[in-house]
């Protein structure tokens, strides 16, 4: 039975952000285009929370404060200078990017501001190297149709993009700098969408406006969605990094289903009578000594490390922790995982299981003082991981009987989300000192309004004429942001229809089946399309071509063709083979139209090596020249 959103009260507003083509980066002369010298060096920081001018410290940076991480940096000094390594103060607002943003503010209708204030906001995950981000907001207002609905947009921001994740292992985090400092894009709407379907169209329009500014860079990791998301009575859940336009749906589903299990919970625990300060009282208990000779192979190699086994006792919680993909012990584990650094936890729910036994178990009840309407979590780990981690859990567990907290959740690839960390306060922002404040001029505003790009509709209907696409192959053309390879390949001779599918659909399908299709470059898909018109192989054969260049790197089309027995074979030898077959069936079919049957026949043989349409051509020059039409023509 499907959800009522709108009787939920579901709100959600996107944050799209984009990388901006520009020459160079926000507040430095460095390329957005990485390039490689093999100059590097490598450097490492701690950061740690300071307090704002009001004496606050936000709490998102207390969170990461605590999990006291090493962070390396790697830096080719053909992509970074001291600006990204914090050691030189940034440059004045890139004004290529201040133009582009001013472009798409324009195209929504939105109001620039006077003048331009750079913040800095505080991020101490490490993936700035100052510890915090530089952003300003452009224009506020402004808004998208979708529908019959107008969604209003609420800021249009420049900012710096972070650093790129290469690594996590215990206790160090290492990143790339090249990226840090390229200029994004953020497109800020109101929560006012209250369907999944409905993000996705707001998604996807705002998505077309920023790709007609003809400025905006294209490739994996160049855009990004974040989402907030409540229902009526929950908390605001920020969901960072949603990759894919298609996963925005999904992942809005499943967070109403766990903020709605969330909700039950809540309900149960009140109804049982459980209150938050019995849960947040409960104390920490070492509980290693049960399972000094436990079997279970999880325990053992944990107390072979020197690990301790400790747990804790939430009175009125059993049976609510256990469940789907969607329960309340995936919240504690989280909260364990993120706070305490350690693999996860064993509840009372999944037990007895990996190993531990019932009498284990029941060990376990007796030191805690379990009563029967009670449950507990167990972690495994160093003592200090222990103690942190179930404090966490404490922490979550009297949270679910009062409230569904606000937090920062990430986007999985499969749809779901996990806890990442609080939700950050309002001492994270403050002004940047280096960076003087940018006019807004009336001449900067007449110019930007004289020089904006021509709507997409007007590219699609003109892919249309041109090309006879169909209206969903030319949109799919433009989506994709494959437009110019498009026009490219057409060159080739092979039908702009096949072109156009082979671009969108067709690298659509591999990529969802897990093919890297990234390693194909536009080059291999015009070699293979000439080899295509010249009768090499049939079209057909693309998928089964491209999937094998996506995973043999360096591989050239004719060498995939012969690995996968795709090569077409001379057209006399396929002449011969058609007159074999007119010769034997004909007989049999005592009158009947031979078409069918034989082109049947032929396409077992032949299919992804010879052209359907070249072995129809052939086979109906056979036919007349035996005296039967063989088929419509």
């Amino acid at each position: 039975m499907g959800l009522n959103y709108r009787e939920l009260g579901l709100r959600v507003g996107l944050e799209i952000h984009r990388q901006l083509d520009t020459r160079t980066k926000l507040f430095c002369d460095c390329p957005t285009e990485p390039r490689t010298t093999g100059r590097t060096v490598e450097f490492v920081r701690r950061l740690r929370e300071a307090q704002s001018e009001l004496g606050e410290v936000d709490p998102a940076a207390r969170f990461e404060m605590r999990r006291a991480r090493t962070i390396v940096y790697r830096a080719d000094l053909g992509s970074v200078c001291l600006v990204e390594m914090d050691e030189e103060p940034p440059h004045e607002l890139n004004r290529e990017a201040l133009r582009i943003a001013l472009t798409f503010a324009a195209m929504v209708g939105a109001r620039p501001v006077d003048e331009i204030q750079v913040m800095r906001k505080i991020v101490i995950d490490g993936s700035n190297t100052t510890g915090f981000q530089r952003t300003c907001i452009v224009a506020v207002g402004g808004s998208v149709r979708v529908g019959s609905k107008v969604v209003p947009i609420q800021t249009i921001t420049l900012e710096e993009d972070a650093a790129r994740l290469i690594e996590q292992r215990d206790g160090q985090v290492v990143y790339d700098l090249s990226r840090l400092g390229i200029p994004l894009i953020e497109v800020s709407t109101a929560p006012v969408i209250e369907d999944p379907r409905e993000a996705y169209e707001v998604a996807l329009a705002i998505g077309r406006l920023l790709r007609a500014t003809g400025k905006v860079k294209r490739g994996i990791g160049t855009v990004r969605q974040d989402l907030n998301v409540s229902i009526a009575g929950s908390g605001l859940v920020e969901v960072k990094g949603v990759q894919e336009l298609e996963d925005l749906p999904r992942v809005i589903e499943y967070e109403v289903r766990r903020l709605l299990h969330l909700e039950r919970v809540r309900s149960e625990l009140r109804s049982r009578g459980v209150r938050a300060e019995s849960v947040s009282s409960e104390k920490v208990r070492d509980l290693t000594h049960v399972f000094s000779s436990s079997r279970s192979r999880l325990v053992s190699n944990a107390l072979s490390k020197g690990w301790r086994v400790m747990g804790v006792r939430l009175p009125g919680f059993a049976g609510l922790l256990g469940g789907g993909d969607v329960r309340l012990g995936r919240e504690l584990s989280e909260y364990a995982r993120a706070w305490g650094g350690v693999e996860g936890i064993l509840h009372s729910d999944e037990l007895p299981g990996y190993g531990i036994t019932q009498e284990e178990v029941a060990a376990v009840r007796r030191e805690l003082s379990c009563g029967e309407g009670d449950a507990f979590v167990l972690v495994l780990g160093p003592e200090r991981r222990c103690l942190d981690a179930l404090g966490a859990v404490i922490e979550r567990a009297s949270l679910a009987v009062e409230v569904i907290p606000d937090e920062t959740r990430a986007a999985r690839p499969d749809g779901t989300t996990s806890y990442l960390r609080p939700r950050p306060g309002s001492a994270r922002m403050y002004p940047e000192t280096d960076v003087p404040f940018v006019r807004v001029s009336r001449d900067l505003l007449e110019e930007v309004m004289r020089s904006l790009p021509r709507p997409l509709e007007e590219r699609a209907e003109e892919l249309m004429r041109t090309y006879g696409l169909s209206r969903q192959l030319a949109w799919e053309l433009i989506d994709g942001e494959v437009v110019e390879e498009f026009l490219s390949l057409v060159q080739t001779g092979v039908a702009p229809s096949f072109i156009a599918s082979l671009l969108t659909e067709v690298m659509k399908d591999l990529r969802r089946q897990g093919v890297p299709v990234e390693n194909v470059g536009v080059g291999a898909v015009r070699r293979y399309l000439e080899l295509v018109a010249q009768g090499r192989t049939a079209k057909e054969s693309a998928r089964d071509v491209l999937a094998y260049l996506a995973g043999h790197p360096g591989s050239t089309v004719e060498e995939a063709l012969k690995a996968l027995g795709l090569e077409a074979p001379p057209l006399d030898e396929v002449e011969r083979v058609v007159d074999e077959l007119v010769r034997e069936v004909l007989p049999r079919l005592s009158g009947r139209d031979p078409f069918g049957p034989i082109m049947g026949e032929l396409m077992k043989r032949y299919r992804g090596r010879v052209d359907g349409a070249v072995l129809s051509r052939v086979l109906r020059e056979r036919l007349a020249r035996a005296g039967t039409s063989g088929g419509s023509a």
